[in-house]
């Protein structure tokens, strides 16, 4: 099979343990309910699965069990949904020329142009860009209730 996917020069199996933790929201989680006035956090759902994310520099989402390295069994999602994949990129300010920037290895959503999307913080991707990732990020795909949070291991340094 073809992948829809081809790894850039700059894919890095990053240093942080990053970690995707798998929330399925119960079917009584409702935003609207004020039973929980000031609780937003993910107590509602039920934790299914905890991923480590860091052994590979890049992670393939989809319903094809022969290419996906995160298979997604959902109908809305396709065969290859998007990829999770670390990126080593310099970090310039103002006072540092790009030669200077200090290369840190951070986490990106690609969208391979599925069908039904792929959303962060509820946000629909464009396909075919690299959006980067923050420690916290909801990942969503297709109309899946499923939500994939991105933390890392020690949850107060990225």
């Amino acid at each position: 099979m073809l992948l829809k996917f081809n790894e850039p020069p700059e894919a890095r199996i990053p240093n942080t343990r990053w970690r995707l933790y798998v929330f399925k929201p119960s079917s009584t989680n409702n935003k609207n309910n004020n039973k929980n006035n000031n609780n937003d956090s993910k107590d509602d759902g039920e934790l299914l699965e905890v991923m480590h994310v860091s052994k590979q520099s890049a992670y393939l989402f989809g319903r094809d069990r022969t290419v996906a390295d995160i298979p997604v069994d959902h109908p809305s999602l396709s065969k290859q949904h998007c990829v999770l994949q670390f990126r080593a990129l310099p970090e310039t300010n103002n006072a540092q020329s790009y030669q200077q920037a200090k290369v840190r290895c951070k986490p990106y959503m690609i969208d391979l142009e599925s069908t039904n999307g792929t959303f962060v913080n509820g946000v629909r991707l464009e396909g075919a860009r690299y959006y980067e990732l923050r420690k916290g990020d909801v990942v969503t795909l297709g109309f899946s209730s499923r939500e994939y949070v991105l933390l890392t291991e020690n949850t107060t340094s990225a």
